[in-house]
């Protein structure tokens, strides 16, 4: 047993909700155009949960192996730095968990495409593996995008458009104007949980060479980019639920920018990055809240 809760400690479990959101978008907004099936809903959840889970393994890896994980680090602390789990057991589990994942993807897009969609199922195969490679090259290997300042252009593109539009066109088998807005809120709140672990890692991760936007920015740019992540994520929301307003229950999304506006003046008034751990929670589940009530909403 205690075997087994190191590894749901590695696998970072409170991350989960954040991942699935833009899954939750998409397809409520497909369900809303009459387009729903529960297997490819379920398949959908359990390819993004392990994609994350993969991402989070293959992180406490890169991480560890090149000493990005020290004593300096202020968030929860990782196997490989504690010793829990050595570099040997975690990379055979990022390729069992490669293994899973490929098994889930494949599964969903035949349920999803058939053989009468084969493009398609081309299409969204690649984009599979390319979110295999993109979970594992964060910090993997010497060519790691988040030690360069990447990793916010890779979460806004998978955790938002992707997620969300892909989800709507496993359902619809088309791409349609209504995802784009969502797709981009999703995915600009995704970025700005990034953002805020990096700002609150910025001290350790100048030490260890780790360049991620936040180091090349500042912590006071960091913050102004923290803003315009949050806030365009709310303008962006609330334009998605005056264009498509037909009910006020289209707009039950809007009691989630309250939690949001209090987790900006945090970010204002703070001045220790040590202090932002407690954020990165909130903001993580106040995204999932927006997204839920942002679909169940429209639904409704």
């Amino acid at each position: 047993m205690n075997n087994f809760s190191k590894w749901i400690s590695a696998m970072r479990l409170r991350t989960l909700p954040l991942s699935i959101s833009g899954i939750i978008v998409g397809t409520c907004l497909a369900a809303f155009d009459g387009f729903f099936n529960p297997l490819i809903f379920v398949l959908a959840i359990l390819t993004t949960l392990s994609l994350q889970i993969l991402s989070n393994l293959a992180n406490d890896y890169g991480d560890g192996v090149k000493g990005t994980d020290n004593d300096d680090r202020i968030g929860p602390v990782r196997a490989l730095q504690s010793g829990d789990i050595t570099a040997k057991q975690m990379l055979l589990a990022i390729k069992l968990n490669v293994v899973v994942t490929l098994v889930f993807a494949i599964s969903l897009i035949w349920v999803s495409f058939g053989s009468e969609n084969f493009l398609m199922s081309v299409f969204f195969f690649i984009l599979g593996l390319a979110c295999v490679v993109a979970a594992i090259k964060y910090t993997v290997g010497d060519s790691a995008y988040g030690y360069k300042g990447l990793g916010d252009v890779f979460v806004f593109l998978f955790f938002g458009l992707v997620s969300v539009i892909g989800s709507y066109v496993l359902f619809v088998k088309q791409i349609d104007y209504i995802t784009f807005l969502p797709a981009v809120a999703v995915g600009m709140l995704s970025s700005g949980v990034l953002n805020l672990n990096n700002m609150r890692d910025i001290l350790s991760d100048v030490k260890s060479n780790k360049n991620t936007l936040v180091v090349k920015l500042g912590s006071e740019r960091a913050k102004k980019y923290h803003y315009f992540l949050v806030g365009g994520a709310m303008f962006v929301t609330a334009l998605f639920g005056i264009i498509y307003y037909t009910s006020p229950i289209n707009l039950i999304f809007l009691i989630v920018f309250f939690p949001l506006i209090k987790h900006l003046i945090t970010v204002y008034k703070n001045e220790v990055p040590k202090d932002l751990d407690p954020e990165l929670k909130k903001l993580a589940l106040s995204t999932f809240f927006l997204a839920l009530l942002l679909g169940l909403g429209f639904i409704l």
